[in-house]
């Protein structure tokens, strides 16, 4: 039991998953489990209840299409799987059995296109992936097939997208179901959403467009199963909302668009404002919905009235109702009389605007709003209301108007909708509010969920129902299930003296509350089991319901029920003098009759479930319960009388957040929803059901080998469960399946993946030894091999270095002597260099060294002396001004003293002590000074002179140096002067030379020009040549590219041209179609009683009078048109009339271009005429011009004479200047080929000679001779020696005279055509001297540039060396030479081409006249001879078939029926292809013959529309189709063919050109011929895709190819159609290439074109990718890797089939890759970042969401494999960001590429074809 992995509750997740880590045995009080974040937890385990924790499925059960495929079925497990599917595959529909659980994403996913549509269309409900359009094709499917009427029960809580999905539900409707007819019917449906969603969606809490009422839609249908109208019913409009909002909720969507287009001209008179300014509309606080567009909404909304057809006045009146409930809601009241009354101005502008838009009196509604009329029985009073009365009163009129309106709006919708054809079946779709519970709940919620109780009620009916009926169809035993029955909640709600009739009661009384009625609720119902008393609240009641209990508070209930509104405020409503608005208000007299369901028929009748509101008056009125009641049990007899489909919509978090998903919420929605009461239905008895076939190859792994050779896949899978489950009351074998009880499937899926696990274990045990043991003993081989050879290798190599060691050692020893030698030698040599040069370096250092101190030194010297100098003057100086300073302060000082000291005798006494001796002191010191003051004075003198000398010299030395100074500055002078003069001349001469290279340039410049206007002259010389020629030249690469390059755009163009052209021609077929059907109506009509006669006039072919015709009268009348308007309709017939005419005027304008080339045909035959009648006229001309032929020949060989000098002069010049050998060989190779060239050309220029003379000779040949010379008396016969008599010389003159004159009969007539011949030379000869005249100026024109260019050019090839000056002369003369070759090869090709078109047009004119020589020799001499052989000769004539049969025109419809409308493809199978073709081009031939265009114009008509006729009759026969289609191509090349136009008969024998039309250009049935082949074809790829599209699913994607590969997964309750066994809907893709098969047979059997055949399997090779691609999208199942792989066998297989069938250049290959792709996709690693590169780069053909889409579908079908994880996914769309890829997801299947019929001649003569006697055509005649 370890590892089992179970669910636990969990307080946030609800469930959490857990694996048990520990064995539980029996009395353990916990389990043991480990948390998938990998905590472990103890699980406590109720010993008494023995519950244990519910089972988790197997991995790979997880993330199935349908929650009833579960092995183990509970709430857990539901859960996990919507989760799964949700957020990792962003699936959002999951199947539930026979319900659709949807879960609203919150956004936009790309699921809903019409591609999406079409392919669900026509598929089983569980062949795809769950879809709302899957319930919806179910429910037409069974509408169709069991004629009975269905219904689509949408349902969930506000915000889970029902409205949405009820609307896809609808469109899906309308796309399948879309009426033929031009009504719109199905977009006036899909209109009437917008105006319901605008009058009945408001924003919630929980919803920004939730809807506030339930509507049930019935889409009717006809006996084609086409929608042919539709009807609305409504339920419980929440009216409260008019007046009251919750905060942040909005009023109706209506209220806020009518304000937001306030400003508009014609809403002037609403007088309103923004919805902030009104009551009713700001109670919730933001006005606002972020995202939505008020303005654009209205006018949606707007559009959408129109198109159901209402009035302008009708909905302005509409709009001005809305406006007067928001003036209503601000009228302000003024309380009087201390609050028992109150008032309303007089003068409140709302008011007047309420009164003003409803049309009412002013006075009377001030009035009445204000007070209330009390009726007795004996007078009447009027009584006043105090405010709340009145406020309420207010709000209760605004609920009314308002109810009345939406009403009144959805009578008018379903009277647009309505239609007059008898209603055959119909859709119902109800969209109707779910289970709602809130915090406080009222009367509005209470009707909720008492309607989702009855509808809960019915879906488990029917659940219990279509499990009984299996189980009965089965034969299995029916054991009875119990499930929850709610109908004990029912009848405490509806039954008598329930919840509505105590409501209902207390009503009535008087002064009935809310406190009663909760009071009587206690005591009626105090006892039942679904009511309970709150504890804390007497005013409240608790109703247990199927989902859940849910608590309402009474307040408020009586009020809601009674809907009261004052009978006063009515009646001045219903005066009011807009009668729309008095119509609303109304009585309604006669009540709407019920519905009857009665037992012959279906049927039910279309009434509104509207409650009938009635103005409040004296007589009863029903509650809003009653009537809601009423409404309920009218829905239930609908619906149970069709069958159901249920929708269950989630709202996975209430933060509207996308791929947000919350348990909680969740579950609860699951549980108040029903699905998971239906799990607990199915888990009851056999959740799990196999076919016989699916169980087999799923399982068979698991069978005994003895078993599986029976043949018997019951009796097998029997046996096996018998073995396998011991219990037999686990599972039961049915008639076609085999039921399982809850668990068993994943016991069983355990026991298969044991096995398979044991055989994979085995397999990877001998693969891995086999593996090991080859290993070993290749690498054992290879070790012994390789030592072998490496021992010998070493033992070689041993010896070998021995060898080489004791050779090396001797080399080593004389080596290293004279080494060492010569190294010590130049090391000595080096070393005394060295020293050498290192002691002059030393020495020199040294020297240099001493140098620079002594220098130093002295600097030094004089440095410090300077700087010791200026430092003493500097101190001395200071000093001595510090010594000034200080000796003044003491000179003062003493001076002080002295002047003291003197003033006494003492001092004066010191004074004269030593005076004498001072004296004589200061004497010798004066004598000393004196002395040395001599002596400085002479040292001074001697320093003067020495100075002033020295001064001397070096002014001396100053001359001399300036003196030597301006003799180098003069020269410096000279020298810049010079400098500058040679800067100049350099300036100069490079101004000459930029002058000189300028006019190079120029010259070069020129040069270049004129060569390249010479090279486009001569291109256009030779594109006109081209054009003359026959035979294409070779262009250069880059011509060659820039044509390709053109004619790929121009391929392009004229493919989007054929594409359009081909969709007008489809949609022309269209309408012609619906112009038929319609005929058919009209004639069924007309068959009705009372005779009308048809016009008398009108003839069979007027249908198709827009076939041209070939008279030259206009194309066309409109008689037909207008006829057709009359019978028809207008608007039929006026979009017929549109095509009619465009087609009309491209027939004039053909017309017309035919006529302007027509006019310049008979110009150019005029011509032609004078051109001959000059030849005829002037013989001087011919001889003027055969002679300046002559004299052009002549020039020409003096041209070819020059031609070879100059070859002379380059040949001498090239050996002068001794060229390379090779230039040389190459050189004479080309005069080779020049003088074979022109030696062919003399010889083909002497046959063009000798050919002329021949025609001269001829020409002269017709002139008569002078025969009466030789009627002498002497005469005789040349070659004759007998002599003649005179009379037989008069006979033989008269015999002669009889032969002049037949010949002159016979010149006259060859005249013509030798006239014809002779101009035809003259033309010839004329071109040829303009050609030879134009070559001429050309050649000079040439000479005279190269020779400018030779001049030029050799003035900048002196300057080369003369080896490049020789090659550069020899290459330009070898490019001379060759253009020159090849204009003479043009010249020689178009003579040739002259000369063969003058021998055909000889052989021609020379064999007519030998036919009329010979023709002319039957001429007799008498009369009846002559007649006898005229007799003779007719009977020639009929032997000798000329390709023509002649019928009459009364036997024209006889041929018709029996060549097209009666005959069958096997009549002619073995006579020659296409023989209706070729024999109507014979009859078409003969009309030509005898120029009967009304024949022509008759015939082709019938013939087309025979065609029609007979495609129409068998429109869906492969064969009739193919046939037609290659006959009808035919007929067209036929035309073409022998048109007579040169394009069309290049390859035509003589024998076809006489088969040729001669009067008649039928250019424009040949336009129509092609229309009529586009039309068939269309017609053909319809039949064989319609053959070939229900095979492809179960053929490409479901059948085993390679058998055992894949294996089918369990299955719930929808199994895939392709399930069954033996079923019809299983093919194989033998099947398909059986069919291809068939399809080639066919087309090649009945001689269609190849190229069409092509195009044919290219367009179904498509649809069979396109369809498979789409499937494999839309299907869960078949992503697999084992899918892949059989996808990719199965292309393989077609592949080689179209390589077989030889059509691989077809492009059908080449459609089938997005198919290969998503195989590869299928089969590739799905991990790791390299592997995303890898899909992305390898999968170009899908776009990103297809691969993303594949990814998310991926299904591992072993739990060997892997999921792929939504990280992984990440990657890939990173990947492809930069993609610009459409956004479509799937493809579209119905693209249809443009059909190119190219033309094909046909090598068949018309002489040759037999006509078979099976045909009855006795009545043609061979002419």
């Amino acid at each position: 039991m370890s590892c089992t992995k179970v669910w636990i509750p969990d307080p946030d997740e609800v469930w959490r998953s857990a694996e048990i880590i520990k064995d539980y045995k029996e009395g353990d009080e916990s389990l043991h489990l480990k948390l998938e974040d990998e905590t472990l937890y103890e699980y406590p385990v109720d010993l008494q209840g023995n519950e244990l924790p519910l089972l988790r499925n197997p991995d790979i059960l997880v993330g199935e299409n349908d929650l009833t495929a579960l092995s183990y079925l509970h709430e857990p497990a539901v859960l996990h799987n919507l989760k799964v599917r949700f957020l990792e595959s962003n699936h959002i529909y999951t199947y539930c059995g026979i319900v659709l659980v949807a879960i609203n994403p919150y956004e936009q996913l790309p699921i809903y296109e019409e591609d999406v549509i079409y392919a669900y269309s026509g598929q089983n409900v569980g062949d795809m992936d769950p879809h709302i359009f899957a319930v919806a094709e179910e429910a037409y499917k069974q509408m169709a097939r069991d004629e009975k009427n269905q219904s689509i029960i949408v349902s969930g809580e506000s915000g889970a997208g029902k409205t949405i999905s009820a609307k896809y539900a609808m469109r899906f409707l309308a796309t399948v179901g879309g009426s033929p007819s031009e009504t719109n019917i199905e977009a006036k449906v899909l209109a009437s959403s917008p105006i319901m969603e605008a009058i009945g969606n408001a924003k919630t809490t929980r919803n920004d467009n939730s809807s506030r009422f339930g509507k049930y839609i019935q889409i009717g249908f006809d006996k084609r199963y086409h929608i042919i109208g539709a009807n609305l019913r409504t339920y419980l409009l929440e009216k409260s909302r008019v007046v009251f909002q919750a905060e942040d909720e909005r009023n109706y969507h209506i209220f806020y668009q009518l304000c937001a287009s306030a400003n508009l001209p014609e809403f002037k008179d609403l007088a309103l404002t923004c919805a902030e300014d009104f009551f009713y509309t700001s109670q919730g606080g933001d006005t606002s919905i972020s995202g939505v567009d008020d303005a654009d909404d209205f006018e949606k909304t707007r559009h959408a009235f129109t198109l159901l057809g209402v009035k302008e006045s009708h909905q302005m009146t509409i709009f001005r109702i809305i406006a007067a409930i928001l003036h209503l809601g601000n009228l302000e009241f003024q309380a009087e009389q201390g609050g028992e009354a109150c008032s309303i101005l007089s003068e409140d502008e709302h008011l007047n605007n309420f009164c003003s838009l409803l049309g009412v009196e002013h006075s009377q509604m001030q009035h009445w709003l204000c007070h209330r009329k009390l009726v007795t029985t004996a007078e009447t009073y009027v009584k006043t209301m105090s405010p709340q009365l009145v406020v309420n009163a207010r709000n209760s009129l605004a609920k009314h108007i308002y109810a009345q309106l939406f009403k009144w709006i959805v009578q008018h919708i379903n009277k647009a909708l309505h239609t007059t054809v008898k209603q055959h079946s119909f859709i119902g779709v109800l969209d109707i509010y779910g289970f709602e519970t809130f915090e406080v709940n009222s009367f509005e919620q209470f009707c909720i969920n008492y309607a989702n109780e009855k509808l809960q009620q019915q879906f488990n009916l029917h659940v219990f129902k279509l499990e009984q009926e299996e189980y009965m169809k089965e034969g299995i035993p029916w054991t009875l299930i119990d499930f929850y029955d709610n109908q004990p909640c029912i009848d405490l709600i509806e039954a008598k003296l329930g919840v509505l009739d105590l409501l209902d009661e207390e009503c009535k009384v008087p002064k009935g509350t809310d406190q009663n009625w909760a009071q009587k609720l206690y005591d009626r119902h105090a006892g039942s089991q679904h009511f309970q008393k709150p504890r804390m609240s007497n005013t409240s009641f608790v109703i247990l319901h199927f989902a859940d209990k849910v608590e309402y508070q009474s307040e408020g209930f009586l009020e809601k029920n009674r809907d009261t509104v004052y009978e006063e405020q009515i009646n001045i409503l219903k005066a009011s003098k807009y009668q729309m608005v008095a119509s609303l208000f109304q009585d309604e007299k006669d009540a709407a009759p019920t519905t009857s369901v009665t037992k012959g028929t279906s049927k039910i009748s279309v009434r509104s479930a509207r409650p009938v509101i009635k103005a409040a008056s004296k007589e009863h009125k029903k509650t809003v319960g009653h009537q809601f009641r009423n409404s309920l049990r009218l829905l239930m007899e609908t619906l149970n009388a069709t069958t159901p489909h249920y929708v269950r919509c989630i709202k996975p978090n209430d933060k509207n957040l996308p791929f947000k998903f919350d348990p909680k919420r969740v579950v609860q929605q699951l549980r108040a929803c029903g699905v998971l009461e239906t799990i607990r239905i199915s888990a009851a008895g056999f959740p799990s059901r196999w076919s016989y076939h699916d169980f087999f190859n799923r399982y068979r792994v698991l069978m005994k080998k003895r078993d599986l050779s029976k043949y018997d896949k019951k009796q097998i899978c029997q046996t096996l469960l018998e073995d396998l489950i011991k219990d037999p009351d686990k599972f039961q074998v049915g008639r076609t399946k085999i039921f399982f009880r809850s668990g068993q499937v994943a016991y069983l899926e355990k026991v298969r993946a044991a096995k398979l696990r044991a055989a994979t274990i085995m397999i990877q045990k001998t693969v891995r030894g086999w593996l090991q043991r080859a290993k070993y003993k290749r690498l054992r081989q290879a070790a012994i091999i390789i030592q072998r050879y490496t021992r010998g290798h070493l033992a070689r190599r041993l010896a070998e270095h021995r060898r080489r060691t004791r050779a090396a050692i001797i080399f080593q020893k004389q080596y290293r002597m004279l080494r060492i030698l010569r190294a010590f030698q130049r090391v000595r040599n080096a070393t005394i260099t060295i020293q050498a040069f290192a002691r002059g370096m030393f020495a020199r250092r040294i020297y240099h060294k001493i140098l620079a101190e002594h220098k130093a030194t002295i600097l030094q010297k004089y440095a410090r002396g300077w700087l010791a100098r200026t430092h003493f003057h500097r101190i001395r100086g200071a000093t001595i001004v510090l010594q000034c300073y200080y000796r003044r302060m003491k000179a003062r000082q003493e001076l002080k003293a002295l002047k003291i000291e003197a003033r006494s005798a003492q001092h004066l006494k010191k004074l004269n002590i030593g005076m004498e001796n001072k004296v004589v002191q200061l004497q010798r010191k004066i004598d000393e000074q004196n002395k040395e003051y001599k002596l400085l004075n002479e040292q001074l003198s001697a320093l003067t002179s020495a100075h002033s000398s020295e001064v001397e010299k070096l002014k001396k030395e100053l001359v001399q140096y300036q003196q030597s100074h301006q003799g180098d500055g003069s020269q410096l002078v000279s020298f810049q002067e010079e400098l500058e003069h040679l800067r100049l001349e350099l300036e100069k001469a490079h101004g000459e030379r930029k002058v000189v290279e300028d006019s190079y340039v120029k010259e070069k410049d020129l040069l270049r020009k004129r060569i390249s206007d010479l090279e486009e002259e001569n291109a256009l010389l030779k594109q006109e040549r081209e054009e003359l020629s026959t035979i294409p030249y070779p262009c250069e690469d880059e011509l060659s590219q820039s044509m390709i390059e053109e004619n790929s755009q121009m391929k392009k163009e004229l493919e989007e041209e054929r594409s359009r052209y081909q969709s007008l021609v489809k949609e022309y077929s269209r309408l012609e179609q619906a112009y038929d059907n319609l005929q058919e109506e009209m004639t069924v009509i007309k068959q009705t009683p009372g005779h009308r006669r048809s016009p008398s006039n009108q003839s069979s072919l007027e249908s198709d009078s827009n076939y041209p015709s070939i008279s030259t009268s206009e194309i066309g009348d409109t008689e037909d048109v207008i006829q057709q308007a009359e019978e028809v309709g207008v608007e039929k017939a006026a979009m017929d009339m549109t095509v009619f005419l465009k087609l009309q005027k491209r027939v004039r304008d053909l017309e017309q271009e035919r006529k302007k080339l027509q006019t310049q045909l008979e110009k150019k035959e005029q011509e032609s005429k004078k051109s001959q009648n000059e030849v005829t006229s002037d013989h001087e001309d011919f001889a003027y011009n055969s002679l300046k032929r002559q004299e052009l020949e002549s020039e020409n060989k003096k041209l070819k004479n020059e031609l070879n000098e100059l070859r002379k002069a380059i040949a001498d010049r090239a050996t002068q200047n001794n060229s390379s050998s090779d230039v040389q060989d190459s050189y004479n190779l080309l005069l080779n080929q020049l003088k074979s060239a022109n030696e062919e050309l003399e010889v083909r220029k002497e046959e063009v000679l000798i050919l002329r003379t021949q025609i001269m000779k001829a020409a002269q040949q017709k002139g008569t001779g002078k025969i009466t010379e030789s009627i002498t008396s002497n005469a005789s016969w040349p070659n004759s020696d007998k002599h003649i008599g005179q009379e037989d010389a008069i006979e033989a003159y008269q015999g002669m005279c009889e032969t002049n004159r037949t010949l002159v009969t016979l010149a006259d007539w060859c005249g013509p055509f030798l006239r014809l011949l002779e101009a035809q030379l003259q033309d010839q000869r004329r071109e040829h001297e303009e050609e030879v005249e134009a070559l001429k100026n050309q050649v000079d024109a040439i000479k005279e540039e190269m020779e400018k260019q030779q001049q030029a050019l050799l003035q900048t090839t002196l300057q080369l060396s003369p080896e490049v000056q020789v090659e550069f002369g020899i290459q330009q003369e070898i490019t001379r030479l060759t253009n020159e070759n090849l204009d003479l090869k043009e010249m020689l090709e178009n003579l040739e081409n002259n000369e063969k078109k003058l021998n055909k047009q000889l052989k021609i004119y020379m064999k007519k006249v030998k036919d009329f020589e010979a023709s002319q020799t039957t001429i007799p001499a008498e009369r009846s001879q002559h007649e006898r052989k005229m007799q003779a000769a007719v009977q020639r004539k009929e032997k000798d078939f000329q390709g023509m049969l002649e019928y009459y025109k009364e036997d024209e419809p006889l041929l018709i029926r029996n060549l097209i409308t009666d005959l069958k493809p096997q009549a002619v199978s073995a006579t020659v292809p296409c023989l209706p073709a070729y024999i109507l081009y014979m009859c078409i031939r003969h009309a030509d013959y005898i120029n009967d265009d009304q024949k022509v114009h008759s015939l082709l008509t019938s013939t087309i529309n025979g065609v029609k006729k007979v495609l129409k009759k068998h429109n869906e026969d492969f064969e009739m189709t193919s046939f037609w289609l290659a006959n009808t191509c035919r007929l067209l090349h036929c035309l073409k063919q022998y048109s007579g136009d040169a394009g069309f008969m290049t390859q035509n024998t003589p024998k076809q050109n006489e088969h040729c039309l001669k009067n008649f250009d039928l250019t424009e049935y040949r336009q129509v011929l092609s229309h009529l082949s586009i039309q068939i074809y269309q017609q053909l790829i319809k039949i064989a895709e319609g053959i070939l599209q229900p095979m492809i699913a179960s053929a490409v994607l479901e059948n085993e190819s390679i058998q055992g590969l894949s294996g089918v997964k369990p299955m719930g309750y929808r199994n895939r159609s392709s399930s069954m066994a033996d079923g019809d809907s299983s093919y194989s893709l033998d099947a398909i290439i059986r069919q291809l098969n068939v399809f080639h047979s066919i087309m090649c059997d009945q001689g269609l074109d190849p190229e069409i055949v092509q195009q044919v399997f290219k367009q179904l090779f498509y649809m069979i990718s396109a369809v498979a691609l789409n499937n494999l999208l839309l299907r869960k199942d078949v992503c697999s890797w084992s899918t892949g792989m059989q996808l990719r066998f199965n292309i393989s297989q077609l592949e080689e089939w179209l390589h077989g069938k030889n059509l691989q250049q077809s492009g059908a290959a080449q459609t089938l890759e997005p198919l290969i792709q998503a195989a590869q996709l299928l089969q590739l690693k799905k991990k790791t970042s390299e592997d995303a590169e890898a899909i992305c780069s390898l999968c170009t053909s899908l776009t990103t969401q297809q691969i993303v889409k594949i990814l998310n579908l991926y299904t591992p079908m072993n739990e060997f494999e892997e999921r792929v994880t939504v990280a992984f996914i990440r990657d890939i769309q990173t990947h492809l960001q930069e993609r610009n890829d459409p956004p479509q997801l799937l493809l579209d299947f119905k693209h249809m590429f443009p059909v190119l019929i190219p033309f094909s001649p046909s090598s068949i003569t018309m002489d040759s074809i037999h006509l078979p006697a099976s045909l009855n055509l006795e009545f043609l005649k061979k002419v």
